[in-house]
């Protein structure tokens, strides 16, 4: 990271209390600690404590976890952002294969990372970098931790509409290629 950030975690609210109860008491520790879990859908993306109870999150549940810590602990220059960027085999090598089956050299993707001072950071995996997406980033919009179900699936289905009419050439409904996106989120369960 270009300019380092911490802080430590106090006792109010029940993100820090989760980490706290974990011996995690800064935010390098706790992002460490989420960046660690396993990548994998919560069974409720609107209960950020299903991170900690199912032990695994995706890029949104993992960075909403982390904004809310910095909320709770008064720490406003975090960002959660939604980044939409060009899903293709190179960024996401195993989704090559459902990409040549349905001819798509790329599928607009909803990413959840955070900013400080403009400096990206991901946290979904281990060796998640903003070097991974950024290059293909296509559009960024700042949300809340509370927005990541139904504002950023509107958000992202209403540029995959609005990509659509651009691109004449995908053959797709949303519908469709929505379908297919899924199938792309499955490939990388893997």
């Amino acid at each position: 990271m270009k300019e380092v950030f911490d802080f430590e975690i106090q006792p109010q609210g029940a993100i820090s209390q989760a980490f706290l109860a974990r011996a995690i008491f800064t935010f390098f520790e706790a992002a460490a600690f989420i960046q660690h879990l396993p990548y994998g859908r919560n069974t409720n993306k609107n209960d950020l404590l299903s991170v900690f109870d199912e032990g695994k999150g995706t890029c949104s549940t993992k960075h909403a976890v982390l904004k809310q810590l910095a909320i709770e602990q008064n720490f406003d220059q975090l960002k959660l952002i939604m980044g939409i960027f060009k899903m293709n085999s190179i960024n996401t090598p195993l989704i090559a294969s459902t990409l040549t089956q349905y001819k798509l050299s790329y599928i607009p993707e909803a990413h959840m990372y955070l900013s400080y001072k403009g400096e990206r950071l991901d946290f979904t995996r281990v060796n998640s970098s903003a070097a991974d997406f950024q290059d293909d980033l296509l559009e960024e919009c700042e949300i809340q931790p509370d927005e990541i179900t139904e504002v950023k699936v509107g958000k992202h289905q209403l540029f995959i509409e609005n990509w659509l009419v651009e691109t004449h050439q995908i053959p797709y409904s949303l519908k469709e290629l929505w379908s297919i996106r899924e199938q792309c989120i499955l490939d990388l369960s893997v």
